[in-house]
């Protein structure tokens, strides 16, 4: 694989089109019963079982499930931030109490999004987390994660890194996108965990 510029992008479009692929081929029953492993392995993980604050994601279509682990952390005590998609790609957020509290936005021609229904905290929010859960399509034996490609987490990772705080970076995904190279680029900023439906792996 190639590294920066153009080729590293160009190998990223790629493979997020054959990784894609595989997901929409599982089924309503495959997509349950991982979403259900899924939340039992990241629950064992120490930095969310430790955290107070988690920022996190509803999963749409073919991800991995998070509802499961979003309301095992809500029962817990722990404070959930999800985003809200702005205009520009970056990211607003706010507060998780609940499948009451979610709404479903559309923007413009993309897929359906579930989004905090109540206040907006402000793309400040995110620096308050004990921990990140991030969406990818896969991650590499050097815990670099290969994003859906809209830099919205991006600016995310930019905005921990300003504000010089270092919560923990986990990323979830199916127990086949965990691969031994994806390509990365000069902004890339590697996770220190992926949980998968049959584990967790960290990353040193």
């Amino acid at each position: 694989m190639r590294h920066g510029g153009t080729g590293a992008e160009s190998d990223k479009h790629m493979l997020r089109r054959e990784f894609l692929a595989v997901r929409n081929r599982l089924t309503a029953d495959d997509l349950r019963a991982t979403a259900a492993a899924l939340a039992d392995r990241a629950l064992e993980l120490p930095e969310l079982a430790h955290a107070r604050t988690v920022a996190a994601y509803v999963s749409v279509g073919a991800e991995p499930g998070t509802r499961a682990l979003l309301d095992a952390l809500h029962a817990r005590g722990v404070r959930v931030l999800l985003p809200a998609l702005l205009p520009d790609n970056d990211l607003d957020w706010g507060a998780y109490t609940g499948e009451d509290s979610l709404a479903r936005v559309r923007h413009g021609g993309r897929m359906e999004l579930l989004e905090p229904a109540g206040e907006r905290l402000g793309p400040d929010a995110v620096t308050e987390a004990d921990a990140v859960l991030l969406p990818g399509l896969a991650v590499d034996a050097r815990g670099m994660r290969l994003g859906r490609g809209g830099g919205s987490y991006d600016r995310v990772l930019a905005r921990l890194d300003g504000a010089g705080v270092r919560p923990a970076l986990v990323v979830l995904l199916y127990d086949t996108e965990v691969v031994a190279h994806v390509p990365a680029e000069a902004h890339d900023r590697p996770v220190q965990a992926v949980v998968t439906p049959s584990g967790i792996r960290r990353f040193t």
